[in-house]
């Protein structure tokens, strides 16, 4: 294995299409007023390789931590680049974090030297910086907020390195932090020989090659960013385009048009809801799909994936209806990112599909996954403690996750182990599915089920913009009645235990802000639980099934 995975390893295919394919597009950047800088593999790794001549001589410990802070960028990826180029493991870090996380991550690695790119609140999180961090500021941060040595500036007065330092498959790539739903972030360390796996199973579906495209814009600080844009870029020695901002992010995939297309469950609902809005109610002509398509940029798209989150199986039907056959699969930072995968024409709605090629899987006694695979963690940074609780004493890691087979093999996700409440009934409760279910209505931005001390279980909801518009526009009422029937729909399909008795609209925005969730979005349950815990029978008393909490409260 390890014969076959040198010569897949990140640095061995850097330098095969910086020869190989020299002149031809890599990394097409927005810059602004609609405005694109496209790189080449000569420019992109050139850029890289004197970065990298910097790094080497700030003289720092061999292999010592180096951590990047930015929204996706092309200097991004050739920051990550360089960091393995001058011998050191890079440390990713989320866009949207507070200055106490970034200090916590920062301190805990012991990174010294922190790469600065676009960032929404750059002000706010320097305050987290440890004092003497080295920062290298990306092209993108006005001169008002980052005052240190530019990008630019170091590549434009730096020669190229000409010799990589010696990585070997075992060898420490990146930590990185999981984002922390139940307490602190763990460090996941991952080799050079698990990202250089990684790609693997997604060519097993598909071939791609240097006439494909993606666009990068889920956090590369995620583990299946850096397994599906960064290392399957670097496996196919295709084109990455960039988005600029939320607001340009439809125009920009519509300049990429990409031909591999990965997102969550999240925008796949938000693409739908925009398609829906614009048209009359009933079923899509056949005729006006392909445009459709074309007008989302995804008529190109050969591969088209959800992960990161259970799909709701009438929105994969809805796709696929539409024409885009959506593929789920399954991972965690753990395994670095992949274990499962849907296969085309074997898709089960609900399903994630099989163990991908290499990966071996089970369910423990209890039903909890369990996923031996080339891809597994070497453990957490500094925690030997939460390394030996991860894994079995057969190498297995522990997920966390309940599952179910169905008669192919095919791993269903039933929700989290210790996710699980029992209601006074005596009856347990996974809530993930359901939350899975409710998210689906475009007024409903997240949710939390619950029911601990209650006969029934019941939700609660953080609305959408759109919902939170509605409702300061004087349609309360309106928006009652829709989720209400949305509460009605949804508890048609759960067994009786499950049912909902009632949901509540709660007042606060659930963002990172609010400390409510993680930077990619999951609740952080036991703190949602928390905070609304002394209100549930009151709310339980009332009888209705739609409350606001600003009624009540």
């Amino acid at each position: 294995m390890i014969a076959e995975t040198r010569d897949k390893l990140p640095l061995t295919l850097i330098e095969h299409w910086e020869r190989e394919r020299a002149n031809e597009t890599y990394l097409v950047q927005p810059m602004g007023d609609s405005e694109v800088r496209t790189f080449t593999w000569a420019e992109a790794i050139g850029e890289a390789r004197r970065m990298a001549t910097y790094l080497r001589a700030l003289d720092l410990p061999p292999g010592s931590n180096i951590a990047i802070l930015s929204k996706n960028c092309a200097q991004w990826l050739l920051a990550d680049f360089a960091i393995w180029m001058s011998g050191h493991v890079s440390v990713p870090l989320y866009p949207t974090l507070t200055a106490g996380s970034v200090r916590q991550i920062l301190e805990h690695s012991g990174a010294r030297v922190l790469f600065v790119g676009k960032l929404d609140g750059w002000e706010d999180m320097c305050k987290g910086v440890p004092e003497g961090t080295h920062c290298i500021g990306f092209p993108y941060l006005p001169d008002t907020q980052f005052l240190g040595p530019r990008w630019d500036h170091i590549v434009g007065t730096t020669t190229p390195i000409e010799t990589f330092a010696r990585r070997a498959p075992d060898d420490l790539a990146t930590i990185v932090y999981t984002s922390g739903t139940t307490g602190e972030p763990k460090g996941v360390m991952l080799t050079f020989a698990a990202l250089a796996w990684c790609p693997d199973p997604i060519f097993d579906l598909v071939s791609l090659g240097p006439d494909d495209r993606m666009i990068s814009y889920m956090p590369l600080s995620h583990v299946a960013e850096r397994a599906y844009v960064e290392m399957l870029s670097l496996h196919g020695g295709f084109a990455v385009y960039f988005s600029e901002s939320l607001e340009t992010f439809p125009a920009d995939v519509v300049r990429a048009r990409p031909t591999f297309f990965i997102s969550v469950p999240r925008l796949w609902t938000k693409f739908q809801h925009a398609v829906v809005n614009r048209l009359p109610p009933g079923p899509i002509p056949d005729q006006l799909k392909p445009a459709i398509l074309k007008q989302l940029g995804l008529d190109q798209v050969r591969l088209a994936a959800s992960a990161a989150a259970a799909l709701e199986p009438t929105l994969l039907t809805w796709y696929r209806d539409l024409g885009l056959e959506l593929l789920e699969g399954y991972g965690m930072s753990e395994v670095c990112g992949v274990s499962h995968s849907s296969r085309l024409g074997q898709i089960r709605p609900g399903y994630v599909g099989t163990p991908v090629r290499g990966v071996e899987s089970r369910l423990s006694e209890v039903g909890e996954i369990e996923i031996r695979s080339p891809g597994n963690t070497s453990g957490y940074y500094k925690r030997p403690d939460l390394t030996a609780v991860l894994f079995t004493s057969d190498g297995y890691i522990r997920t966390g996750d309940k599952g179910e087979l169905d008669e192919e093999g095919r791993l269903r996700i039933t929700g989290r182990v210790k996710d699980i409440f029992k209601t006074t009934k005596g009856k347990y409760v996974a809530p993930g599915p359901i939350e899975n279910r409710l998210t689906i209505h475009p007024f409903i931005e997240a949710c939390c089920v619950v029911g601990q001390g209650l006969a029934q279980p019941c939700a609660l909801i953080s609305l959408s913009e759109e919902g939170r518009r509605l409702s300061e526009n004087g349609r309360r009422e309106t928006l009652t009645t829709s989720i209400e029937e949305h509460l009605d729909k949804v508890n048609i399909g759960l067994d009786g235990h499950e049912k909902m008795r009632f949901v509540v609209i709660v007042d606060t925005i659930w963002d990172e802000a609010s400390g409510l969730v993680t930077p990619t979005f999951k609740i952080r349950r036991n703190r949602v639980e928390d905070l609304y815990a002394p209100f549930l029978a009151t709310w339980n008393d009332r009888q209705k099934p739609v409350i606001w909490e600003s009624d009540v409260i």
